[in-house]
């Protein structure tokens, strides 16, 4: 036997995978003697060689390849750290991927961020996180499901509107996890944000399809006279719908009712209405109504009146306000209806909105006086009454004496106190057919229709009386005001409205002159009249 080559020892790796081929020749060499002579031949001999050494050599590859893997430092299998494949992984999505701080404020963003909302990285991590992005009519409910969350540790899932940059709104699915240090201490926040707005489009589009969907099975059913009748039902419904919804049939009974028209006329849930005849329905609501008697006219106009009927006003006991209106729904063929729909609505909020914003455009907000609008306007209409019917309207114009100093010394609230407890005093002394107006400042006017020269020097005699006794404390010091009234007659002083005022004004500067505290009639054609 041949010795093995040098640095080759049977203990190397090389030398124990010599041994074993020698081993195994050796071995085979008696089993190799008792084959059939067929195996033999050169050509087999040659081959098996071949198909010996293939797998010698494989076994050899597989064993070195083995050790340099064992060989190979932890390190280079390891391969780069988990902080920069998930880095990497988050900067790569299509979606939001953050880090959000204990403050509200962004600590880090991939670049999505920007993409999505419009908002560049500086400006982000310089705001309130929600603040900046959450829609405001979801940014309550954002700030609620993070505070369940920073409360239970748990991870919240939900959906809400971003606000971009260019005020475009865009859905987003949000999933925010806790961040921990590892003694369990809450760091931070972490958000991942999907964009569902196709989604969300997508499913707004399905709701308008299955609507569309809907609409045209009530049209294919176009031919059966039942479904007919419903889709004409729905079609009157349709053109008057506006809160409670009544359908009764030719015969006068009930055939449908809403929920809505329970509620408007306080009846029980539980109660059905259906095949109830008219007149028991009325009986159950008549004792809710202000003026029933009117409503059941109204409700017997309407039935023999083939025509739609307007919308008309009734009024609850409790104050509430009802609108009804009605009309016939025909039917598919001939003259006949196939009964008649009623609709109620309630209209109490927008009648009490309506007379607020009137009082506030034709009342004074700090004496409740009507102002100088609703003067302008009522003048215009007491001249034109009073020409009509062929008498007198007077006009008494005040300005107050020693306001300005008042005011002054002790402030615009002590000027307001002043201005409101006056209003209120002499308020109580003008009769109710006399309409007592604040102008502005210090200025008020009364108009008096039906009115003679007696009746405004009596009127103008209890206004500076009234005035006169009034004291006003502020401090240690009680102070007093009086009144300089003009008085103006028409058809003395003549020039329509604008001449009135004009005459009013010249009066009450003469009794401001002669010392305030009096009254002055405006002079009438060439003489003047004159009372203190």
């Amino acid at each position: 036997m041949r010795p093995l080559p040098a640095g080759h020892s049977i203990t190397s790796p090389r030398g124990w995978r010599l041994a074993g081929v020698a081993c195994f020749v050796m071995a085979a060499a008696p089993a190799w003697a008792g084959l059939p002579e067929v195996f033999m031949s050169p050509f087999v001999t040659v081959g098996a060689g071949l198909a010996t050494l293939c797998g010698l050599a494989s076994g050899g590859y597989i064993l070195m390849l083995r050790q340099r893997l064992a060989a190979q430092p932890a390190a280079d299998v390891a391969g780069p750290s988990h902080d920069r494949h998930f880095r990497l992984a988050a900067e790569a999505g299509r979606g939001i991927e953050g880090l959000v701080g204990l403050d509200g404020c962004l600590i880090w963003a991939n670049p999505a961020v920007e993409r999505l909302t419009g908002h560049d990285a500086a400006a982000l991590k310089a705001a309130d996180f929600v603040e900046l992005l959450v829609c405001d009519r979801d940014r309550a409910f954002c700030r609620q499901q993070l505070q369940v969350l920073l409360e239970t540790g748990v991870p919240a899932d939900f959906e809400l509107r971003i606000q971009r940059r260019d005020g475009a709104t865009l859905w987003m699915a949000c999933h925010w996890l806790p961040v921990r240090e590892e003694d369990g201490r809450l760091l931070s926040l972490r958000v991942s944000m999907e964009d569902i707005q196709s989604r969300k489009e997508a499913e707004y589009q399905q709701l308008e399809t299955v609507a569309a969907l809907r609409r045209a099975q009530a049209l294919s059913e176009h031919y059966l006279r039942r479904s007919n009748e419903e889709r004409l039902r729905l079609s009157a419904l349709l053109d008057v719908v506006r809160a409670g919804i009544l359908f009764m049939d030719p015969d006068h009974r009930v055939v449908y009712c809403n929920q809505a028209f329970y509620e408007i006329w306080g009846l029980p849930p539980s109660k059905s209405l259906v095949g109830m005849r008219d007149v028991m329905l009325q009986r159950m609501v008549m004792d809710l109504l202000v003026e029933p008697e009117v409503f059941l006219k109204h409700l017997k106009d309407v039935v023999e009146s083939r025509q739609p009927s307007e919308p008309v006003e009734f009024h609850f006991r409790s104050g509430r306000v009802l609108t009804s209106s009605s009309r016939l729904v025909p039917a598919p063929e001939g003259p006949r209806a196939i009964g008649r729909i009623w609709v109620f609505e309630d209209v109490t909020a927008q009648r009490l909105a309506a007379r607020q914003l009137q009082q506030m455009a034709e009342r004074d907000p700090l004496t409740n006086l009507y102002n100088r609008r609703r003067f302008h306007e009522e003048l215009v209409r007491m001249l034109a009454d009073g020409q009509r019917r062929g008498e007198g309207v007077g006009l008494l114009a005040i300005d107050l004496d020693g306001f300005k100093p008042v005011n002054d010394r002790f402030g615009h609230q002590a000027g307001d106190e002043v201005l409101v407890r006056l209003a209120t005093a002499v308020g109580a002394v003008v009769r109710r057919n006399e309409m007592f107006f604040r102008l502005g400042g210090d200025e008020f006017a009364i108009l008096v229709p039906s009115a003679t020269a007696l009746e405004l020097a009596e009127l103008a005699r209890r206004v500076t009386g009234c005035v006169a006794g009034l004291r006003f404390t502020f401090g240690d010091e009680t102070v007093a005001v009086t009144a300089s009234l003009g008085i103006a007659f028409s058809p003395q002083q003549g020039g329509g409205p604008e001449g009135l005022v004009g005459a009013a004004d010249r009066a009450m500067y003469v009794a401001k002159t002669q010392g305030g505290n009096r009254w002055a009639f405006a002079p009438a054609e060439s003489h003047a009249q004159s009372l203190a």
